[in-house]
């Protein structure tokens, strides 16, 4: 970011006519994505000072409208009419930022994958398969934002449901309907192999 050559929009990577909910979105993820970069984080912070004292003039001015959840610095906290929109915003572009919406390009080799490991489980070692799982997961997430820590964690999430839930069908199936079809420790792992891949794909 060069934000010497650059206007504040052009340091946001949004277009001037771009809505207050948009310029907010791009700002929370290049904050996420930059937090490791102070300096980075002081010309997205002064870029977006910036366009909001724009819209204010423009406001005062006559030329646009304020939706009710933006709150300029002229306007005290005092007021807390409007805190629930702001917070409804956020959770939204939270939301936004957590979920993912693959292409099939992107889908496709950890679906494969998946589907490798399932039929391997019915011959090979089940812990082998749950840690290349569990890698491969990782991964996965991590080379959509670049950020290991959160591709760990995901993983480590999804792992745990998995065995959960793998544990409690494969007690339905084999303890209770008494079905045997398959070893607890088979169900647990393909059951764990789909909820991995439903997080690496469908989440980031």
């Amino acid at each position: 970011m060069k934000s010497n050559e650059q206007s504040p929009y052009e340091t946001l990577g949004v277009k001037e006519s771009a809505s207050f909910e948009e310029i907010q979105f791009v700002k929370t993820r290049l904050m996420e994505q930059y937090s490791h970069d102070n300096q980075i984080l002081a010309t997205i912070e002064a870029a977006y000072d910036s366009i909001l004292m724009d819209r204010l003039r423009l406001r005062q001015e006559g030329k646009i409208k304020v939706p009710e959840g933006i709150r300029f610095a002229e306007e005290t906290s005092g007021d807390n009419k409007n805190q629930g929109t702001i917070t409804k915003n956020q959770v939204t572009n939270w939301l936004k930022d957590f979920v993912d919406t693959p292409s099939q390009e992107e889908i496709l080799p950890s679906g494969v994958l998946c589907l490798a490991l399932i039929a391997l489980s019915f011959w090979a070692d089940v812990s082998l398969l749950m840690a290349l799982a569990f890698a491969a997961s990782i991964y996965f997430l991590n080379r959509k934002e670049q950020r290991f820590g959160r591709a760990f964690l995901i993983t480590l999430v999804g792992l745990v449901l998995g065995i959960l839930f793998g544990g409690g069908l494969a007690f339905l199936l084999n303890g209770q309907a008494g079905l045997n079809l398959l070893t607890n420790d088979q169900i647990s792992s393909i059951v764990t192999f789909v909820v991995l891949w439903l997080f690496s794909s469908f989440l980031r």
